[in-house]
């Protein structure tokens, strides 16, 4: 007898759900979802290995999940399949009361964002040109079945449409279901001639670990701080019309017809154009003071000081933690990291030396004291929002990150040895790259210090081939910095870190041969002193960047043509403005970004699976950041630097540092 009446048992299973609940999935995550008081799963489609086609479990209609079915989704010699696993694992998690293990099953939608591929199937599939495309007819019937309707006397005052109210329709929507397992098999298939390395299967089970950890939410201080804005908008409002006059002070319209008449020209209202006339009317003695505070206010009433904190409000599940706030592999080619939700990735950094003060005012509801206490209750909330998140009962955060992480892997990557020399010996990064670019010594608070700045805005803007005009997109002319020594000091780091311009060039030739004729291609080939970390190779009409660790980044249809300059360009096709598939140009230094951020990654992925076998929860991750969640006194700040810090295998000569601190209450940013 075979396994539940089949010859042999099956490898896999792929599944697709269609599911209902009165959470809104997009703003609140599946998490919160599955948490509904009216969540139920309506149809579960599915197809094991060598089934002729996919089988259908009408769940609303009353029919139950057959028995070999009931046995594979814990069975962890059947590997589950499914596009954006984590939906279909968390709906069944909750369905069947226990929570089913993710080192069971194969993320499709991870599978194809490795090869830079859309993360939505119907655009996936549309790109693969796979023979099953998506049933586009599918959002009109979700809108029917899967979301609350407003009762009208059309649909007999229901909020929930069954199958039996709508029964053409509800089959038309079974067929869907149907068809989006079928469109999902024949991507895996596709997928199949480019196989996922283990060791990123491993990493995609130790995020799902994370995201369904989550991490605790004080909704008390959420509260008291979404009330705060609420009274403090309320005030700044009647400021702003007993200080104008106006009807509607948030008008534009009206603002700057106010504006001019005291003396204020401005083209629009946008925050960067305000904030500079802020900056200019406080060097006037003659400006108007009434049109100065109006400025002033305008760029306090537009802050989006609680976003966050409403965010928070909406994914936090009943146990007071939010979850599911990171994807895995969310950034094209370089397989970083992105934030959901909440978005975790860019929070304000908060500067101000009474935060624990500040925030304790607010959980207290005394916003009138806030308010004598700064001159910005907005900016002051934008900065608590990291203190939002706490620790469990017993527990505590230690926070480490580690230090100058990509300038530290471009170093090693083009075999800059002055750099690399400078990181062993624990040398400040910024004087010594200026005193490398200026020929003097630079010390931070001594000797030319003025010259430190130079060094930071130059790594920060000129390690991926930026100019100038880099250096003024990350502010170099608000940090004091003249423009016309901009091009001086790009041309000063370029000098002082040849390796590193070599790198660019070396990244660019060695993409381009291996466009041209299809030969595998070292970078640095013939550069006796180059480290040759980095590979290209051509499979498939796809050309890989093969980094040190043995991932591959993924550029699709390369082809060489030319830039707006007329040199040679290298194109490929990818997910680019508006998530459109489309032509996309890079170049050595483009290149070196990506591998360079790409490498990064790998080395934090490596730390956080460090961490999570010593025992250690990490309940977040930040960019370079790893926020850990452990016993009150069980682990120094030390102890949790060391395991961040211990080298992959692959980048033994790499010089790694990291460095924390504890966040007994919240978290901040040191």
């Amino acid at each position: 007898m075979g396994w539940f009446g089949r010859e042999r048992k099956p490898r896999f299973l792929s599944i697709d759900l269609e599911t209902r609940s009165e959470a809104n999935l997009g703003k609140c995550g599946v998490y919160r979802y599955v948490e509904g008081d009216y969540w139920k799963i309506l149809l579960f489609c599915y197809y094991f290995e060598d089934d002729e086609d996919v089988s259908m479990v009408d769940m609303a209609s009353g029919e139950g999940l057959p028995p070999e079915v009931l046995s594979a989704l814990e069975d962890p010699d059947i590997i589950k399949y499914a596009w954006n696993a984590s939906f279909e694992r968390t709906n069944l998690s909750r369905y069947l009361g226990k929570r089913l293990d993710p080192r069971q099953w194969r993320c499709t939608m991870v599978w194809a964002a490795e090869m830079s591929l859309p993360l939505s199937l119907k655009n996936a599939a549309d790109v693969l040109k796979v023979p099953q495309q998506k049933d586009r007819a599918g959002d009109a019937l979700i809108k029917k079945f899967s979301v609350p309707q407003k009762p009208t006397k059309s649909n007999g005052m229901k909020t929930w449409l069954e199958p039996s109210d709508l029964p053409e329709q509800w089959e038309a929507f079974k067929s869907y279901c149907k068809q989006d397992v079928r469109t999902e098999d024949s991507i895996r298939r596709r997928l199949e001639r480019f196989p996922l390395p283990m060791s990123e299967w491993e990493m995609y089970w130790i995020d799902q670990d994370i995201n369904d950890r989550g991490i605790k939410i004080d909704v008390d201080f959420v509260r008291a701080a979404m009330e705060c804005d609420r009274q403090m908008s309320e005030k700044m409002e009647a400021e702003a019309r007993e200080l104008t006059g106006l009807e509607n002070p948030n008008s534009v319209q009206q603002m700057q017809g106010w504006l001019r008449a005291h003396g204020v020209y401005l083209s629009s209202l946008g925050k960067d154009l305000v904030q500079d006339k802020i900056a200019e009317m406080e060097k006037d003695p003659q400006a108007d003071p009434e049109a100065l505070r109006m400025l002033r206010l305008r760029i306090q009433m537009a802050k989006s000081s609680i976003k966050k904190y409403e965010a928070a409000m909406r994914c936090v599940c009943k146990d007071g933690r939010a979850r599911g706030l990171f994807q895995f592999y969310g950034a094209s080619r370089t397989g970083r990291y992105s934030g959901r939700l909440i978005q975790l990735q860019n929070l304000k950094r908060n500067s101000v030396s009474y935060l624990k003060y500040a925030r304790n005012l607010i959980k207290a509801g005394a916003y009138d004291t806030l308010s004598l206490l700064c001159d910005d209750v907005p900016d002051i909330l934008s900065q608590c929002v990291r203190t939002m998140l706490v620790p469990k009962e017993g527990h505590e955060f230690i926070v480490a990150a580690f230090s100058a992480i990509e300038a530290r892997c471009i170093a090693w990557e083009a075999g800059e040895e002055g750099t690399l020399r400078d990181f062993r010996n624990g040398k400040d990064l910024y004087c010594a790259t200026a005193s490398r670019m200026f020929g003097v010594p630079v010390e931070k608070h001594g000797q030319n210090a003025d010259l430190r700045q130079k060094g930071k805005i130059a790594i920060l803007a000129c390690g991926y081939g930026g100019s100038a005009g880099a250096m003024a997109a990350m502010g170099a002319l608000k940090m004091g910095l003249k423009e016309d020594e901009l091009p001086d000091i790009v041309q000063a780091y370029r000098e002082a870190n040849p390796n590193i311009v070599r790198f660019w060039w070396d990244l660019d030739n060695s993409a381009a041969k291996c466009i041209k004729d299809h030969q595998d291609h070292t970078v640095g080939e013939g550069n006796t002193d180059s480290p040759g970390l980095i590979g290209f190779e051509f499979d498939r009409n796809v050309l890989w960047m093969k980094l040190p660790s043995g991932r591959r980044l993924a550029y699709v249809a390369p082809k060489l043509g030319k830039n707006r300059f007329g040199g040679r360009s290298i194109e490929f096709k990818g997910v680019g403005i508006n998530n459109k598939w489309q032509t996309i140009e890079t170049y050595g230094a483009k290149l070196s970004e990506n591998c360079t951020q790409a490498i990064a990654r790998d080395i934090l992925c490596n730390s956080i699976k460090n961490l999570e076998a010593e025992g250690i929860h990490v309940v977040a991750h930040v960019h370079d950041e790893c926020i850990c969640e452990v016993p009150i006194g069980k682990y120094t700040v030390d102890d949790i630097c060391s395991i961040m810090a211990r080298n992959p295998e692959w980048c033994l000569n790499l010089p790694l540092t990291a460095a924390g601190y504890p966040a007994p209450d919240y978290y901040f940013k040191d």
